[in-house]
């Protein structure tokens, strides 16, 4: 797997080259991908170049072994310090999605347990949000459908970094195992007797796409108006400024109200639209190669959880990893990164797995 790194070598060369040229830059969106990618190998030829001086200093102290014990306990210690740097580079050189460098549009569903489902939608939605601001990220609210009670029966969002990212701390690389079915256990505050109900919500992470990304014919699409519903302004609730945009080959749909003009909301179901394109062009390639995405669902049924929020007992618990913690008041105030971590190191162990057999 190593060899693979004199190839990475040559396009990290190509790169610094393009990126100092002044045209690259005259593209942002251009700049801003060879960017992500300089930087990703940037981060696998410094880990390979630890690598390389550990051999040599290795090589060395052996050779003085024999004449100075001290060469000898030097030699073990960069013995154990070769095989970490082996371990880290042996990582970064798992092939990863192309979407994890990308932002994320992120969508939470009610689903089985009415106001209480959607009251935990807003729940998850301030979870995501906290999570969020605490790593520097830019949440934007794209569209939102409150419930009588203060909750969401859907809410979308973006979720955006600054700058550019390290490897694998970009939004979706660290949110899209958010996708699935999450299941509450608690008392509900319409419950009257104090019994724990079980509700569910459904959460859907996707890379956010460029048109660059996505090519979209316009005669594809079917775009209907309508009158918003729900909380909103004067002109929110009584104007056809509502849009649903379908597009007819694929039958995927994307709709938005919360904007005021029907030119804002088209523009924003648009921006859905492309990432949920985006989201099933990756998953049709990687079902045909055989590697279809097992930690997303598309449906709001508890049976199909992938994970639990226990209220009573203070709970969090994985179902995909076997990650379990009691601290849920604090994952839920925004400190989700242990169980973000049980989930990436899940998916690196299968990743890894694949490549030696």
């Amino acid at each position: 797997m190593f060899e693979a790194v004199e190839g990475l070598v040559a396009e990290h060369e190509q790169l610094e080259a393009r990126l100092a040229e002044p045209e690259t830059h005259a593209d942002a969106r251009l700049a801003k991908r060879l960017n992500q990618r300089y930087a990703a190998l940037s981060a696998t030829i410094g880990a390979w170049r630890d690598l390389q001086q550990i051999d040599d200093d290795l090589g060395a102290a052996r050779e003085l072994a024999g004449e100075d014990p001290a060469f000898a306990e030097e030699a073990e210690t960069l013995v154990e310090r070769r095989a970490v740097a082996e371990e880290r580079l042996r990582r970064l050189l798992v092939p990863r999605e192309e979407a994890d460098d990308k932002d994320v549009i992120l969508e939470v569903k009610s689903g089985e347990g009415g106001e209480e489902s959607a009251l935990f939608a807003g729940d998850l939605l301030r979870m995501y949000t906290r999570y969020a601001e605490g790593r520097g990220w830019k949440v934007e609210l794209i569209d939102a459908n409150e419930s009588d009670l203060g909750g969401y029966k859907s809410v979308t969002v973006a979720v955006k970094a600054k700058g550019t990212p390290e490897p694998g701390e970009a939004p979706y690389a660290l949110l899209k195992f958010e996708g699935g079915v999450h299941r509450v256990q608690r008392v509900p505050v319409t419950e009257s007797q104090g019994r724990v109900h079980t509700s569910a919500a459904g959460v859907l992470v996707f890379p956010e796409a460029e048109q660059v990304d996505v090519t979209i014919d316009e005669n594809d699409l079917r775009i209907d108006v309508y009158r918003s519903s729900g909380p909103g302004g004067q002109s929110v609730n009584t104007t056809d400024s509502a849009v649903r945009i379908t597009h007819v080959p694929t039958g995927i749909v994307a709709s938005c109200q919360n904007e005021k003009s029907q030119l804002q909301n088209r523009e924003q179901a648009m921006r859905i639209l492309r990432a949920r394109l985006l989201a099933a062009a990756q998953e049709k390639a990687d079902a045909e190669a055989g590697e279809a995405r097992r930690s997303q669902v598309r449906t709001v049924d508890r049976s199909e959880r992938i994970r639990t929020y226990n209220y009573p007992e203070n709970r969090i618990s994985d179902h995909r990893t076997g990650y379990k913690s009691y601290n849920l008041d604090q994952v839920l105030d925004g400190d989700l990164q242990p169980v973000l971590d049980s989930c990436t190191e899940a998916d690196l162990a299968a990743r890894l797995e694949a490549l030696d057999q």
